[in-house]
């Protein structure tokens, strides 16, 4: 029989369903890891998060074999912290492209703005690759959908990189997920719930993060391929406040504070409310008008369930407004800190059923072929609240109504931005669904 190494064993079983592993005790003892055993990673993206401690890494259970920028400046740094930190030698690309064929790759960490994590998404599951995405998970509610038709098609593992709603206490609430999880199950607050995420209740719009009008050409720097790090985006003329940090404040590329920490705070509010497969029917936006293609300020972003259940984002002109219920329902409110007005809560909630587990062991996942706690999947629904919101700011739409089932709104112009054009040969890299 030919040699099969565990690469290729992966990506065929992957499209086959699952295997058993050969448990580690058997090989050689307790903590023993196999070289064939162990994985490897390619970061795309390292000039941000992709450079961070939490995701540069190398160990034996997983290994950083690749890194690819599209500045040569980030590109070079990287090999060379990969070098002195991590001592390995690794391959360096600047089109993703490369760094996705490496069949040296098993795992592909998406680090990059968010208006590539669609096409590059959909690419690595292709070529076979699981992958790590950050968060937002896509620009566009279009480009979410192709995602989850990827990963499903090509039955790979992928993990969107945000994680309140199964470890870490929960920002300024003061308390992880669970307990809140807990309470809502029990039924003590009674139903519907609404949930205001704002700075009363502990969450911190990254308003900052706001772009600049009418921006001043400038000349593109030689270590920066701008047209590569443009890909699907409309052209415009460079200036480097639309790059690397400050990208954020700009729509073709992201959408200011509430794509930068939309996921972190509404995915655990999605899991909490039972709503990982549903979708709002509506949402409801006060805010000035925005410009075309800078991003600005918002004061308030409202979603409506069809069962009445509601998620109120408040933002400018709400930080002093006094104490705010986090969840509030017929039956109760809760306040940051846990601080609840149903009497004997803790105790009560001591005597019910913890939540369901989750899998969150990533690697693990990969290697089972099992579903990750924060997939593509559930990704999907909480990022369409935030690509919900941020179509309806775009086009200063007091309300859109939504449907689940199509994953298209009531407004011929917002549809447009469920499926937005992409520039040159990037539009044959993202198939358009819905």
């Amino acid at each position: 029989m030919k040699n099969i190494n565990r690469r290729s064993f992966l990506k065929t079983m992957g499209a086959v369903g699952l295997f058993t592993i050969v448990p580690r005790k058997v090989l050689g003892g307790p903590g023993y890891i196999a070289p064939s055993d162990q994985l490897t990673k390619g970061i795309i993206g390292v000039g941000g998060i992709g450079r961070s401690s939490l995701h540069f890494s190398s160990d034996d259970t997983c290994r950083l074999t690749a890194v690819c920028d599209v500045d040569a400046h980030h590109l070079s740094n990287a090999v060379s912290a990969a070098k002195q930190k991590l001592n390995e030698q690794v391959r360096a690309y600047a089109d993703f492209r490369d760094l996705i064929r490496d069949t040296n790759v098993d795992i592909v960490h998406i680090a990059t703005p968010p208006h590539w994590h669609g096409i590059m998404a959909v690419e690595a599951a292709k070529a076979g690759k699981d992958i790590m995405c950050e968060k937002p998970m896509t620009r566009t509610i279009g480009e979410g959908r192709a995602v989850v038709e990827a990963v499903k098609r090509y039955r790979r593992i992928f993990r969107l990189n945000t994680w309140f709603r199964f470890k870490d206490t929960f920002y300024g609430l003061g308390t992880p997920v669970a307990p809140l999880k807990k309470l809502i199950d029990s039924g003590m607050l009674g139903w519907p719930l609404k949930v205001t995420v704002s700075g009363a209740t502990g969450f911190a719009w990254k308003f900052f993060w706001v772009g600049k009008e009418n921006l001043t050409p400038q000349p593109v720097p030689a270590h920066l391929n701008y047209d590569l790090w443009l890909g699907p985006a409309p052209y415009k003329p460079y200036n480097e406040h639309r790059t690397h940090q400050t990208f954020r404040g700009y729509w073709d590329y992201d959408g200011g504070g509430l794509t930068d920490m939309g996921q972190h705070y509404l995915d655990p509010v999605q899991y909490m409310l039972g709503k990982d497969d549903e979708f709002p029917i509506k949402v409801e936006v006060d805010a000035p008008q925005q410009h075309p293609d800078a991003v600005g300020i918002w004061h308030k972003i409202t979603y409506t369930y069809a069962d009445g259940c509601q998620i109120v984002l408040e933002g400018e002109g709400f930080e002093s407004k006094g104490k705010v219920p986090y969840i509030e329902g017929p039956k109760g409110k809760v306040y940051r800190g846990f601080e609840c007005t149903i009497p004997d809560v803790m105790n009560k909630l001591a005597e019910l059923p913890d939540p369901e587990p989750q899998r969150t062991d990533f690697l693990d996942c990969v290697r089972t072929r099992q579903a990750f706690a924060l997939n593509e999947r559930n990704g999907h629904h909480s990022c369409t609240l935030v690509n919900m919101g941020a179509v309806a700011l775009r086009l200063g739409r007091s309300q859109l109504i939504f449907n689940p089932t199509t994953q298209r709104f009531n407004d011929d112009a917002a549809n447009q931005l469920v499926n937005q054009p992409m520039r040159g040969e990037w539009q044959n890299h993202m198939p358009r669904i819905g």
